[in-house]
């Protein structure tokens, strides 16, 4: 009986030993590796995503950057992109930073206006180094060799020739010139570090100049770009300046513009003795749209709308479709007074003119 016992129980451990051997390699961990490759298999739908592009800007709290961004990420998702907005903050080391964190990223395309141009060379090795394609908005700048980067944005040159003809034809209407009583002078709000507003308010100068302005009456106002940093700028130059009756401002942007008004307003000149010619029209159709008196009585409107779909659109046909970017990719401007902003404004634009 004993003995039929222990057979009977040997019986059982070998059966048991036999059914462990069957299942055993389901439960081996080393048959689950090939799963853990499947990312590998997923490379070529990695391919077929939606390819990243990045939009830097130098100050992305002013309007026309914000403009500029929402259009850029609007027309990278239309086109079939994702997008990604940075802010420099005005911050050179920031900016260098930012194009390598999009690199990081996985972008594919960078647009970028820089915050400074010297840091050019820096980024455009960077971007070329990963395969990334890379284009300047706004402020131009160059590779490690001197070679242009392709740019999206202005004719600065011609934008200040406009600004400063528009300067020129209110002033001569003005009569102020003629008038004995009066003495005019020009605040020249400049950006004098940055290649692109030189070329803004050197054309404006030249073009009042042409109309008769004493060159020793237009007085240089250097500032960031921003309108706190021209308000202070601007006011000791007009303290300076006690026996000027009538003032004449034009500046690299409308934030330049703006700061200068309000060092005029606070030292107590009338809008009326102002004539104040901004560019970009998205400070200066504010008070015209409020029906308030102001020193703007015309701008060069603008649209970082238009620069930033050029942009995405230039950036997508780089990268997607294999064609180079081109080397100037200019955006319209036209003259805007507070009689025909309305007309002249597209849609999103104006109605930022209640905000």
């Amino acid at each position: 009986m004993q003995r039929s016992l222990y057979l009977s129980m040997a019986v059982l451990v070998v059966g048991l030993m036999v059914l462990t051997g069957c299942v055993a390699p389901a439960a081996v961990p080393a048959a689950e590796a090939p799963a853990a490759e499947a990312p590998a298999a997923e490379a070529p739908a990695a391919e077929g995503e939606a390819p990243l592009f990045v939009v830097i800007n130098k100050s992305a709290d002013q309007q026309y950057f914000i403009d500029l961004q929402t259009s850029f990420e609007a027309a990278t998702v239309e086109l079939g992109g994702t997008a990604l907005k940075y802010d420099a903050k005005l911050d050179p080391n920031l900016g260098v930073s930012l194009v390598n964190d999009a690199i990081s990223a996985g972008a594919k395309g960078i647009a970028i206006t820089v915050p400074d141009q010297t840091i050019g060379p820096a980024i455009a090795t960077a971007a070329a180094d990963a395969g990334v394609v890379l284009i300047a908005t706004d402020d131009s700048i160059v590779d490690a060799a001197g070679n242009p980067v392709p740019f999206v944005g202005f004719d600065g040159k011609d934008m200040g020739k406009k600004v400063g003809e528009a300067a020129a034809e209110l002033l001569t209407a003005s009569g102020w010139l003629d008038d004995a009583s009066k003495k005019v002078g020009v605040l020249s709000v400049e950006v004098q570090t940055l290649s692109v507003c030189n070329d803004r308010t050197d054309n404006a100068k030249a073009a009042v100049l042409a109309a008769g302005m004493p060159e020793a009456n237009i007085l240089p106002v250097p500032y960031t770009g921003e309108t706190l940093s021209a308000q202070d700028a601007a006011g000791p130059v007009i303290t300076a300046n006690p026996d000027v009756t009538n003032w004449v401002v034009f500046a690299c942007n409308d934030e330049g513009v703006l700061g200068a008004l309000n060092a005029l307003s606070t030292q107590g000149v009338a809008p009326e003795n102002v004539i104040g010619v901004g560019l970009g029209a998205y400070e200066a159709c504010k008070p015209w749209a409020a029906g308030q008196p102001t020193g703007f009585k015309a701008a060069l409107f603008i649209s970082g709308l238009d620069v930033g779909n050029t942009a995405a659109n230039v950036l997508w046909d780089a990268v997607v479709n294999g064609v180079p970017a081109p080397e100037m990719s200019y955006a319209p401007t036209s003259i805007v007074t507070p009689e025909n902003f309305q007309d002249t404004m597209d849609e999103i634009s104006f109605a930022n003119c209640s905000k």
